[in-house]
């Protein structure tokens, strides 16, 4: 990023590394991680335009194992095999304050598990030897970064996708939500913002430009990348940020998707990414795309 040409950005669009264990990101810490976004949305402030943008598209929760959490514990009366409650465990156990809970369960007609589990409550959300998972907010952090680097929080835009069912079963043991939407940050470096309602027409403005919730489907094969987003979400922060002609950022390139977006609507682009075989996937799809969009201009 240092190499960019200073205020040479309209938009900056991409979407980080969540740190959930991702091969991509399996060798970095959770430090690590954030040292990395506080090092690239610090070097943001140079290559942005006075008046550009940064729009960060991320999940609004991250989850990591974090020694420190307390574990949670989870009385789930509603998936419970076995009908003996706390109650009945404790009214035994006072009529036989002698017994162990083997002799316990045999009274009661249960295992010695579920007599341990009524006494000590160690249904544990993730297993009771394993690190609890921390839930962490992501918009606090990822403000206090860009503030830091001189970049203000603009507005944000909730990118409602298919819900994530496959992730839903570990819910079991909590009220968590399926995961079903993420957050675009947008932020502003100081300067003039030019505000050119012709860049959409009107249908547009009214389905998503002005609107807060954008429902976009989410890619349904992450074949060649293990985390794609849709074209149709930077295709619309570049429109709506950007004029043709103007340059476009994408420092977490991958499989080349904001290139093409910024292709699609006349933008020239920028593409980093650390991994090469990333480099070379983005290419490939610049490229066809590209071949594909001369061939129909030329029918």
């Amino acid at each position: 990023m240092r190499l960019i040409e200073p205020n040479s950005i309209a938009v900056s669009i991409w979407s980080p590394p969540y740190h959930v264990g991702k091969k991509y990101e399996s060798s970095q810490t959770y430090d690590e991680w954030i040292k990395m976004l506080q090092d690239v949305i610090t070097l943001h402030y140079s290559a942005l335009k006075p008046g550009g943008f940064l729009a960060i598209n991320i999940g609004d929760i991250l989850c990591f194992p974090d020694e420190s959490m307390p574990r949670i514990q989870a009385n789930n009366i509603s998936m419970r095999k076995c009908s003996v409650s706390e109650d009945d465990v404790l009214n035994a156990q006072k009529e036989h304050p002698d017994y162990n809970r083997h002799q316990l369960a045999k009274l009661l007609g249960c295992s010695e598990q579920t007599i341990d589990r009524r006494l000590h409550g160690n249904n544990i959300r993730g297993g009771k030897y394993a690190t609890q998972t921390r839930v962490k907010l992501v918009g606090g952090f990822i403000e206090d970064i860009a503030i830091s680097a001189g970049l203000f929080p603009y507005d944000r835009r909730i990118w409602v996708k298919d819900a994530a069912w496959a992730n839903s079963n570990w819910t079991s043991n909590s009220y968590r939500a399926v995961d079903e939407f993420e957050y675009v940050y947008i932020f502003w470096k100081p300067g003039i913002t030019k505000i050119d309602r012709t860049r959409l027409p009107k249908e547009e403005w009214t389905e998503w430009g002005s609107r807060a919730v954008w429902n976009i489907r989410s890619v349904q094969r992450n074949d060649d990348h293990e985390a794609k987003f849709p074209l149709e979400l930077p295709r619309r922060i570049i429109k709506l940020f950007s004029d043709e002609g103007d340059t476009i950022l994408d420092c977490f390139m991958g499989s080349g998707t904001s290139a093409i977006a910024a292709i699609m609507e006349n933008r020239h682009y920028i593409g980093i990414d650390k991994e090469e075989k990333y480099v070379q996937l983005a290419k490939r799809n610049i490229d066809l795309y590209s071949q594909q969009a001369t061939q129909l201009r030329l029918f």
